[in-house]
Parts: structure tokens; sequence; C-alpha cells
């Protein structure tokens, strides 16, 4: 179904979309990998995916998504719109992505996400931690882009925590700053408030609940990473989203001949490879 506006949109979601979700929320930022973005989250078994962009690049055949006009490079439009669907779906768990982004949890390809939402449930959990592994080509004179299915590697190596404090300085429970990717190895064109990896990917909308433009949300133990009794699973976003970026600003983009380093490795597209360079974990869940 198409909307012409993000209005026209939010008058009429109540009525269109299910209240039992779990819905994806896709931000469509170029041209990039729109259709193969759409079909992860298809495949992962979300009930209801909501692609927004410019209409030029959001997809013609809409069946069974949920296709809406927006300007979504207006400043933080995508905690603005995340934030409008909370206040009308609270219960509802939502994952939100940009085109060329991927999500995959531990045992996803045998296990959907309404299972992982279950099992989180259980563990009394409303938030799953999401780590962004960041992916490119490892040739840019074949992919100017940095994108490549079929090419795309990732760092297996090279990530890191710091501990995280509030206003006061004081170290917030369960909640570390991580680091790592290509926003670590060309940190010099990455502003220090977008250099952090750890994104709550997928949530359980509540009421009050706000999603921040840094990626975190207004209630603390949403961006925990774990339980105060032992340790949950959690998720990573793989995407390409931070390559696009630096081979497309005039500040990097002559300065990068290459991503490739010693430490890239071949990315399988599978949960396995995550688990077994530590990217994310299973926690309790076998």
């Amino acid at each position: 179904m198409r909307h012409s506006s993000l209005s026209a949109f939010l008058s009429v979601a109540p009525t269109q979309l299910s209240p039992k979700g779990p819905f994806a929320l896709v931000f469509v930022e170029d041209a990039a990998e729109v259709d193969s973005t759409i079909a992860h989250v298809l495949k992962t078994g979300f009930r209801e995916v909501l692609v927004f962009g410019a209409n030029d690049l959001l997809p013609q055949d809409d069946t069974g998504l949920h296709v809406v006009t927006a300007n979504v490079h207006e400043q933080d439009a995508f905690s603005k719109i995340t934030n409008e669907l909370i206040k009308l779906f609270p219960g509802v768990w939502m994952h939100y992505c940009f085109n060329a982004e991927y999500m995959f949890f531990p045992f996803c390809e045998s296990r959907n996400v309404r299972e992982l939402i279950a099992f989180n449930l259980e563990e009394r959990r409303h938030s799953v931690m999401t780590y962004v592994v960041d992916l490119y080509s490892n040739d840019l004179g074949k992919h100017p882009n940095a994108v490549s299915l079929d090419q795309a590697y990732m760092d297996k190596s090279g990530y890191y925590a710091l501990a995280r404090f509030n206003e006061d300085g004081v170290a917030l429970d369960r909640q570390l700053d991580f680091f790592g990717g290509l926003r670590w190895r060309f940190e010099e064109h990455i502003p220090w408030m977008r250099r952090r990896i750890d994104r709550v990917g997928l949530f359980h909308a509540v009421k009050g609940l706000e999603l921040r433009s840094d990626h975190t949300f207004n209630l603390q133990e949403y961006n925990t990473f774990a339980c105060p009794w032992h340790h949950n699973i959690s998720a990573t976003i793989c995407s390409f989203r931070t390559a696009k970026a630096l081979v497309s600003n005039p500040g990097s983009m002559y300065e990068i001949p290459h991503f490739w380093w010693k430490n890239s490795a071949k990315f399988e597209w599978n949960s396995n490879q995550l688990l077994e360079l530590g990217l994310m974990e299973p926690g309790q869940w076998f």
C-alpha cells in the first residue's frame, strides 16, 4: 500500500497495521540495495514492513508493504518517525534500519524474529542490543559506492568498548559505548558523536518511550546490553551505510583509496560467523 505523505500514513496507520506486530521500519536514503533490504526483513519474519523515503527511491511493487513518501534526510527524521509510531502502537515490537542494512541474530537461519521476541520477553527484556558491523566492497574501482553483496567484507578485529557516564560523571549500569569498524579506522573523518556502533535496533514500544538522535532511548534500561542476573542475547546490523558515506562525502572520498586491511574478512552472510567473531552472543538461547 502506498501513502503520499507521512501525515497521510500516520492518520490511517492504526486501522491498517496489525497491532500484533512486529514492525520493521526501513529508511531509504539512496538507491543502494533497497530491494534486498526489504527482502531481508520480510524473510526475517516481520509482519509489517514500513518503507520511508523519497518517491523516486521507493520500491514500485508495494505488495505486502506500506510505502510512505517522506523526507528521511531531514535532521533526526528516523527518530522522529519512529517516535510517532511508538505513540500510535504501544506494545508492538519494532526494528528500524536504513537501506543496505541487514539484521542478523543468533540462529536466524532457523528461527524468525517473532521467536526471538518471545524468548526476550521470557527473559523480562524489552530491547535487544544490536551492534553495527560495517560492510564494504574490497574493490572500490568495481564498486565506487562501496556496496557489493557478492564481494562484501567486514573487519574481524578492532572492536572495543568504553564506560558510559551520565551528566554527573557516574558510570551507567550495564551500559557501554562500543566502537570499531570503519568508524574506528577512519575516525578522523567521523564526528565524535557518530563513532559509536551500538544501536538498540529491536525494541518493545511502550507509552512514554522515545528514541533519541544518538540511537539511545530515554528509558535507561532499554540502553543496557544485559540484565542484572546474566548475559542476554544480542544481534548485529550488518551495514554498508558508513562505507557509502565515506566514499561520497567530499572530506573523505579523495582520502580513502580502499577499505581493505590485514584484518578484513569476507562476509559469509550467516549468523555463525558473527557469533564466532564475538560480535553477538546467544545469551541463554540454545
